[in-house]
């Protein structure tokens, strides 16, 4: 045996003897360096399966920050244990996501069980995955679940259909964070543009207008349908959509006009619904409170000025504490929308500055949204 050789193996006997913590994080590193110098020679089922034994039993013992980097590791090599990636998929959603970002030993079959066994936040990953096929984005559609569907949309390499950028569309009008990201999706059709068109905000719909080009003829002709089926008689002309869809709205604002009713809205329960990731009820709490329009409100995340929801949040007395949890919160909800990046965030934290009064910051936020 080379000396080399011989010395490494001495190393990795001592690790492995070794119980503390910090020996296991490397003997698992030792393990993962050799088998990505030798990778073209152990994809073999008796390697595979030994490997899968050793670093099973190592993991069953790892502390979560050492199976955060193990999994890190481990999300782009190809000799990776099929049984070891899924069992890193289904743990803590740190853990999981950067297996299921970016494994190739994961399957379609692999991401459909966690779509169906694991918690939102997987479903989410799962859903931002790179070049999802169209079988596991029909799972993801299954789902009705507004923010896997919103990263769904966020998702341009994903095989979705045009069948399924229907359905996206459609769920579009319950659930609003889906708008943005249908508006700027390179496979949504001018049709699609049309309808979506219905439902979304000012600033969404100029874009949409730029983008596909639309008539103003045949915008008109559109907006004159929708008017008349909302004048409709009760049931007439209504699909089961569109009326679960309003049944949804008028719920979310009695509950809003009830808890305002009773003196119980407040800004604490601004950021509960979006830590319970409802999105339009926080729109409508915010706009309630703060005495705006929801479609300023609405603007405002989905522009790229930041400030704007800030100065809203000002207005309503929300700590400059709480605000980049609540920034990070819509964003995650809304397609990464109000954009701006770190620049952006720093202008909204300024908003919270000692020159804004309440009133001061109310009055600049209808100012400001009313040009957006």
């Amino acid at each position: 045996m080379p000396v080399a050789l011989a010395a490494q193996t001495a190393d990795l006997l001592d690790l492995a003897r070794n119980r503390a913590p910090a020996a296991r994080e490397r003997l698992l590193e030792s393990i993962i360096g050799l088998c990505n110098a030798a990778s073209s020679v152990i994809d073999t089922d008796s390697v595979q399966g030994l490997l899968g034994s050793i670093f099973m039993q190592l993991v069953s013992e790892a502390e979560r920050d050492i199976r955060i980097r193990l999994s890190e590791k481990l999300s782009t090599a190809t000799w990776a244990p099929p049984a070891l990636i899924n069992i890193l998929a289904l743990d803590d959603i740190a853990v999981a996501t950067p297996v299921i970002a970016n494994s190739p030993v994961l399957r379609d079959h692999d991401l459909i069980r966690i779509l169906v066994e694991a918690t939102l936040d997987h479903q989410i990953a799962v859903a931002r995955r790179g070049k999802i096929t169209s079988t596991v984005v029909e799972a993801i559609l299954a789902t009705d679940e507004p923010a896997v569907l919103t990263a769904l949309a966020a998702n341009d390499s994903a095989a979705v259909s045009d069948e399924g950028m229907a359905r996206l569309v459609e769920s579009s009008r319950r659930h609003a964070a889906l708008r943005s990201p249908l508006a700027r999706h390179p496979r949504l059709s001018s049709d699609l543009a049309l309808r979506l068109y219905l439902w979304v905000g000012q600033s969404l719909r100029s874009a949409l207008t730029d983008r596909f080009r639309l008539e103003p003829g045949v915008i008109d002709a559109v907006l004159a349908e929708s008017v008349r089926e909302a004048h409709a008689a009760p049931g007439a002309g209504r699909t089961p959509g569109s009326l679960a869809w309003q049944d949804e709205a008028e719920n979310e604002r009695r509950l809003v006009d009830k808890l305002n009713g009773a003196g119980q809205l407040r800004p604490g329960f601004l950021v509960r619904m979006l830590r319970e990731r409802k999105l339009n009820i926080f729109v409508a709490a915010l706009a309630t409170l703060g005495g705006f329009q929801p479609d300023h409100i609405r603007r405002a995340i989905d522009s790229d000025r930041p400030e704007l929801l800030a100065l809203a949040c000002v207005a309503v007395g929300i700590d400059k504490g709480a605000f980049p949890d609540i920034l990070e919160r819509v964003r995650e909800l809304n397609g990464g929308l109000p954009g701006g990046g770190a620049d952006g965030t720093r202008r909204a934290v300024g908003a919270f500055g000692p020159s804004f009064d309440k009133d001061i910051a109310g009055m600049a936020f209808r100012q400001a949204v009313a040009i957006v």
